[in-house]
C-alpha cells in the first residue's frame, strides 16, 4: 500500500465489532474507564434507550472531571432535548452540532458538507471507528421500529492509532472553536486564518513510540484476528485529503488477485471505481458486491441501480440484501485487506462528507469479516440476476435516470464532477 494513501502501524489490536450492541457495550465501557479525555464524533445521535446509555456514561465521565468533547451533524442529529442540553451543561460535557442546515441552508452548498465520521478515543489509548451511529439497532429515526436490527460494523483499536484518532479529532475541534469565532467563513481570509491557526495532524510515526513500529510494504499476519495487527486510520475532508479513501479502495481492488468482497449502503461509485471493478472481474477476479436491497431513501435505491449493467455485463455479482437495513461500510480484498469506517461508495461520502476508515492488513481479521459478510449474503440476501434486471419496467429505468440526474445536478451545483 503506498503511503500517499495510508501509512500502517503495527502491532495494534483491532477488534471487529458487529452491530450497535457490540459496540456501545464496549463504548460505554472504555468511557467508565476514563481518567483523562473522552472524545465523541456522530453523524447521528438519538437519545432513544441506547442513546442514552451512553450519553449518561459521557455525564458520568465529565462528572468525575474527565475533559468530555462531543460533536454531532446538524443534520443526522435534530436539535438536543433541553434535558440533555442542561445534563452535558451542569455536567461540564463540552460539545457542538456541526452546521445545522438553517434557513435556506439546502440553498447554501457549503451546508452539504457533512460530518459523517463515526469516531470515539478515550485516554489516547483506545478508539472506535465504523459506520454505527449512537442509535438503537431496531429503531429508524424516520420508519420508528424496525423489523430486524441494522447490519453494520465498528473496530475497537488498541495502540498507536488510538493516537491517531485523538490527533484527528482535536484538530477537528480546534477548527470548530476557531470558527465561533472567525465572523464569516466564506471569505478567502477567513479560510487561510482557519488553515494557518490550526496545525495539521502529526502522524504518530512522526515521533519515536515504545511499543509501535511502521513499516510500508512488508507484512505479517497473527494467529488470532485482530492481535498484533497493521493498521491504519484513513480520513477524507475538504482540505488535504479529498480523495484518499477512493484512493485506498482503487489501489486494492487492482491489487487484487482472487476475489473482493465490498458491503455498502449507498453505493454509486464514479467511474473511476467502477473502472476498478470492472478492470477486477474481467482479470478473473470474483468481485462481490453487497447492497441495501429495502427502499430507504429514493436517491440510494434508485441511485444504485444505474451503475448495476455495467458491472454484471463485467462478471461483478451483485447482491441485495432484505434481512434488514444494510448500514455497512466494510471491504475485503484476498482475505488479507480489510477496511470497516463510515464512508460509503456514493458521491456524498467521497466528494462532500468527512469521513473515516479504518484499514487492516491481517488475514485472521480479513476472513473474520469475510466470514460475516458470506453468512449475510447467504442467509439474508438475494443475488441480482442480469436478465431479470434487464426486462425492469419502463416506470423503473425512469425513476432511476430521474435519481441519476439530481445526484448530477447537486454535484454541478456545488462545483463537482463525479
Amino acid at each position: 500500500m503506498s503511503t500517499r494513501t495510508a501509512h500502517f502501524n503495527h502491532h495494534q489490536r483491532v477488534h471487529l465489532l458487529l452491530g450497535a450492541v457490540e459496540l456501545f457495550a464496549a463504548v460505554i465501557a472504555a468511557v467508565d474507564a476514563s481518567v483523562k479525555e473522552v472524545r465523541l464524533e456522530t453523524y447521528i445521535f438519538h437519545f432513544d434507550a441506547q442513546g442514552d446509555r451512553v450519553a449518561q456514561a459521557l455525564v458520568r465521565a465529565a462528572e468525575r472531571g474527565v475533559l468530555v468533547y462531543l460533536v454531532v451533524d446538524g443534520i443526522g442529529t435534530p436539535p438536543l432535548p433541553a434535558e440533555w442540553v442542561q445534563r452535558f451543561d451542569a455536567a461540564g460535557v463540552q460539545w457542538h452540532r456541526f452546521l445545522p442546515l438553517g434557513y435556506l441552508g439546502l440553498f447554501r452548498p457549503g451546508r452539504w458538507r457533512r460530518l459523517h465520521r463515526k469516531l470515539c478515543v478515550v485516554d489516547d489509548t483506545v478508539a472506535f471507528c465504523g459506520g454505527i451511529n449512537v442509535i438503537d439497532d431496531w429503531i429508524d429515526p424516520h420508519y420508528g421500529a424496525l423489523s430486524s436490527p441494522r447490519f453494520d460494523f465498528a473496530v475497537q483499536v488498541h495502540g498507536a492509532l488510538a493516537l491517531e484518532v485523538k490527533q484527528a479529532m482535536e484538530q477537528f475541534w480546534a477548527r470548530l472553536e476557531l470558527s465561533r469565532h472567525v465572523k464569516s467563513l466564506r471569505s478567502p481570509q477567513a479560510r487561510r486564518l482557519l488553515r494557518e491557526a490550526v496545525p495539521q495532524v502529526v502522524p504518530p510515526h512522526a515521533v519515536p513510540q515504545p511499543h509501535a513500529h511502521t513499516h510500508t510494504h512488508t507484512y505479517t499476519y497473527s494467529h488470532a484476528p485482530g492481535d498484533s495487527v497493521w493498521a491504519a486510520l484513513v480520513l477524507r475532508d475538504n482540505l488535504l485529503h479529498r480523495s484518499r479513501i477512493e484512493q485506498v479502495y482503487r489501489k486494492a481492488i487492482a491489487d487484487a488477485r482472487h476475489e473482493v468482497w465490498i458491503a455498502s449502503a449507498y453505493f454509486v461509485p464514479g467511474r473511476k471505481l467502477r473502472h476498478a471493478l470492472v478492470h477486477a472481474a474481467q482479470r478473473g477476479v470474483r468481485v462481490r458486491v453487497l447492497l441495501q436491497g429495502r427502499y430507504e431513501y429514493f436517491m440510494q435505491y434508485h441511485g444504485a441501480r444505474t451503475v448495476y449493467d455495467e458491472l454484471m455485463q463485467a462478471g461483478v455479482e451483485i447482491y441485495e440484501y432484505t434481512g434488514g437495513f444494510l448500514h455497512a461500510k466494510v471491504a475485503v480484498v484476498d482475505q488479507r485487506w480489510a477496511t470497516v469506517g463510515s464512508s460509503n461508495l456514493d458521491p456524498l461520502s467521497l466528494l462532500l462528507a468527512r469521513e473515516a476508515n479504518v484499514v487492516v492488513r491481517d488475514v485472521p481479521f480479513a476472513k473474520l469479516l469475510r466470514e460475516r459478510l458470506l453468512e449475510a449474503v447467504q442467509q439474508h440476501s438475494t443475488r441480482v440476476d442480469p436478465e431479470m434486471y434487464g426486462h425492469r419496467s419502463h416506470w423503473q429505468r425512469g425513476m432511476d435516470m430521474v435519481a441519476l440526474g439530481v445526484m448530477r445536478l447537486v454535484l454541478f451545483l456545488i462545483g463537482r464532477r463525479y
